[in-house]
């Protein structure tokens, strides 16, 4: 094959691909392969360069007996590290092997969320089946008789039932939204009049926990598109967790602002900060707040019944809103989670 038209089809190629000689050369190489192999590789040989055994092995093997083979290549492209599979295929016109590199990356990550998803929920349920199960093994023993036993236990059961019933429905609703995240909602909402609903139905674990509203609004109803249904869900789990996590006896201010030209979007919008007064979170925490089961204070928040999902439902409800959530906090000084939405 003549050399130019060879160098024409390679840097046709819409990803990485280099040609290696029957003298185990780098004969051609397309834009992409320099850019992930290095400028000046043509010309020398492909094991000095291409420095990992298995795919080495590939190359040499094809050229021997000219059979296809395909293998892993791990890579890192300065901030990340990212996962090729490699082809290699003979081509007979050039008696040289044809390597080109396909960037699975973002197959490797969604398979390894698959995997912590499955691992994490079977941990947040072992813990509770396996008091449940412990529990009714006692109940059918050595507690069968012992009323006081018996009601500490039921109680305790019902307190782990809750707990399941809680993740099942999280995990319910996270599974709604993500199904959603595409198709933005158009409905008009009132934004006021939402956020006045979520906090008149917190009010009695306010009170039971000694935390006072303060709801600072405009006088006038603030319309914006959205599911009715899924804004509530927005600011019920940011207003539960500031009343679990912002420290009793303290208040919990809610402020709904509009502007017409909000930064953040460069567009019209409402802002809504829910600001607590509690004991705050570390910075080294707050990029990974909105992942799921991610927690700050693992064994608080299970105390206090929370399933580690109740933020990423409410990042992906705000994402399919084509809004922004930012979350400011620093320790002993509270936190301040915003929603912007557009109107």
């Amino acid at each position: 094959m003549p050399e130019d038209t060879l160098g024409h089809l390679l840097a046709a190629m819409p990803i990485p691909v280099l040609l290696v000689e029957a003298g185990e050369r780098i004969a051609a190489a397309n834009a992409d392969a320099l850019t992930l192999l290095g400028q000046q590789i043509q010309g020398r040989h492909f094991a000095t360069i291409l420095r990992q055994p298995e795919l080495a092995e590939a190359i040499e093997g094809t050229l021997r007996d000219e059979r296809p083979r395909q293998v892993r290549y791990l890579s890192n492209d300065g901030a990340h590290d990212t996962t090729f599979d490699v082809s290699c295929r003979y081509v007979p016109s050039s008696r040289g092997v044809l390597v080109a590199f396909l960037d699975v990356t973002h197959m490797e990550q969604a398979g390894q969320m698959r995997r912590d998803f499955v691992a994490n929920v079977s941990h947040e349920l072992r813990t509770p089946l396996t008091a449940l199960m412990g529990f009714i093994e006692t109940l059918r023993g050595a507690a069968a008789d012992d009323p006081a036993a018996r009601d500490r236990f039921l109680a305790i059961m019902q307190d782990e039932a809750g707990r399941m019933n809680r993740l099942v429905g999280d995990l319910l609703s996270l599974s709604r939204v993500e199904s959603q995240e595409r198709v933005r909602p158009k409905d008009p909402v009132d934004l006021a009049d939402k956020i006045s609903s979520v906090l008149n139905a917190m009010r009695p674990l306010a009170e039971e926990a000694g935390v006072t509203f303060h709801y600072v609004k405009p006088d006038s109803p603030v319309m914006v598109p959205g599911d009715s249904d899924q804004i509530r869900q927005i600011f019920t789990n940011l207003v539960e967790n500031a009343l679990k996590y912002g420290g009793s006896g303290e208040t919990v201010t809610v402020t709904l602002t509009t502007s017409e030209r909000d930064p953040a979007l460069r567009a019209p919008a409402a802002r809504v900060q829910v600001i607590d007064k509690g004991p705050g979170i570390d910075p080294m925490h707050l990029p990974r707040l909105t992942e799921r089961f991610y927690r700050a204070d693992n064994h608080r928040s299970r105390m206090l019944g929370g399933t580690g999902l109740g933020l990423a439902i409410v990042k992906h409800v705000v994402n399919r809103h084509r809004g922004r959530l930012r979350v400011e906090s620093e320790l002993g000084q509270g936190a301040t989670f915003t929603v912007i939405l557009p109107m």
